[in-house]
């Protein structure tokens, strides 16, 4: 390693500033690659050819712009933004940069190719805002190659913002997959340095090759969670993390959350029963009902949180039933607008009886100016529906507990539904309102239940 380089990581500023990562890169005369970026200018190779240094690091640039130029490019056949289409342009860059530069240099260098697909805020605002950022990099020389996929949620206001925001990342993720990869915690600190995360959030990080051997990427993303880089990741049945919007996007979605420690065929036969009633309501959908498990991260009611553990555990068994959300939104309230930034189809909560009668406790809203009104105020907005599944009361007794059971349910009633609650003034007011309105629902057990 040359002694600027070494000058260069030493810095305190090699673990935070933009300008000092792009030129360690540079000044590493082993690392050379290809810049391929598509929706945001050339963000991230601008850093590398401004700081000095560029033509240790730059073998190309190039920017796709045209449909017809990136679909003659790298294939037609795929969305603009998309996994499929980030790893057509890794596919392509890197096996240029090694047929051109291979026979040359390629015993002494370490190839890599940046590729970024992404949509901008466009001039109305109304537009998906988001991207796939990957990387392509060798180790050491004539090494097998790793990745590393990212989707980006932007959320800056601005186009320019967002792809000033990009940029850094671009920076960012070159310099952590090589300096900064041994373990997620590193990795993602040295991924978010100089962004915070309210410019964007990162909910899929994918990872591949011998670098990542014995590395879970499930796991690394229950940590973008826990350093509050995505407000939630989704599992598609097949068990692998992808962009929410592939699973919720213009969807009507019926939800179940729940700390699912087992799963249960009760899961199952809620979610079929809140199927039923879906048809039965009449409402118009654009698209067949989307059926969702989803899970807190730190739910509100626990005062241990499982480790990471025993929350892939638990994901794994939600997958019997179907595609599950991860989420770090402890209270229900939050849940229903992260939801619409993917649909405004019909949204239909569904729970047992004792989830309704923990949503309807004020202490989950002392965070909000408007306490429990303005909490339910959120969860109910835009065609929010929320099915009641009735238990036995045993089952009720032991998810609230007897004593606050025996407050709130009615005497010797065996199975408490939605009706069977005993609300206590001036909360049943809002609660009779609720009900009379079609915003809480008491809904059927299936059959054999």
């Amino acid at each position: 390693m040359c002694d600027a380089l070494k000058t260069a990581m030493n810095d305190s500023h090699a673990a935070k500033d933009t300008h000092a990562r792009a030129l360690a890169i540079n000044l590493d005369a082993s690392y050379y690659g290809s810049f391929a970026e598509i929706g945001a200018g050339q963000e991230t190779a601008r850093w590398f050819l401004t700081v000095g240094a560029a033509s240790g690091t730059v073998a190309q640039t190039i920017s796709a712009y045209d449909k017809a130029v990136s679909d003659d490019t790298y294939g037609a056949g795929t969305r603009y933004v998309s996994r499929p289409r980030l790893l057509a342009m890794l596919d392509r860059e890197y096996k240029l940069l090694v047929e051109r530069l291979g026979p040359s240099r390629g015993q002494d260098t370490r190839f890599f190719a940046f590729a970024n697909t992404v949509a901008t805020r466009n001039f109305k605002g109304d537009n998906e805002q988001h991207g796939w950022v990957g990387l392509r990099f060798q180790a050491e020389p004539l090494a097998e190659t790793n990745d590393v996929l990212l989707h980006v949620n932007l959320l800056d206001p601005s186009a320019a913002e967002q792809q000033e925001a990009l940029g850094v990342l671009g920076v960012n993720l070159i310099y952590s997959a090589h300096f900064a990869r041994d373990n997620s915690e590193a990795f993602l600190d040295s991924l978010m340095g100089d962004l915070r995360n309210d410019r964007l959030e990162i909910d899929v990080l994918d990872l591949a090759g011998p670098v990542f051997a014995g590395q879970d990427p499930a796991a690394w993303c229950v940590q973008l969670l826990r350093q509050k880089i995505a407000q939630a990741i989704l599992f598609d049945p097949a068990g692998h993390v992808d962009e929410p919007s592939s699973v919720l996007r213009k969807r009507p979605l019926v939800v179940d959350r729940g700390r699912f420690e087992t799963v249960d065929p009760f899961h199952a036969a809620m979610l079929k029963s809140a199927q039923r009633a879906l048809e039965v309501e009449g409402v118009a959908l654009g698209r067949e009902p989307q059926t969702v498990l989803e899970l807190a991260l730190h739910p509100f009611i626990d005062d241990d949180a499982p480790d990471d553990a025993a929350i892939l555990s638990r994901i794994r068994n939600m997958l019997s039933i179907g595609p599950a959300l991860l989420s770090d939104l402890p209270e229900g309230f939050r849940l229903v607008p992260y939801l619409r930034r993917y649909t405004q189809e019909p949204i239909r909560l569904v729970g047992g009886v004792s989830l309704l009668a923990r949503l309807l406790q004020t202490q989950f809203y002392h965070a909000l100016p408007g306490s429990l009104l303005e909490g339910m105020g959120k969860l109910f907005a835009s065609s929010v529906v929320f099915y009641v599944y009735p238990m036995p009361r045993e089952a009720v007794d032991a998810a609230l507990g007897p004593e606050m059971a025996r407050k709130i349910c009615v005497p010797n009633a065996t199975v408490i539904g939605a009706d069977d609650l005993v609300v206590p003034s001036p909360l049943n007011h809002l609660y009779r309102y609720l009900r009379e309105t079609g915003r809480i629902v008491p809904i059927e057990a299936s059959s054999g239940e």
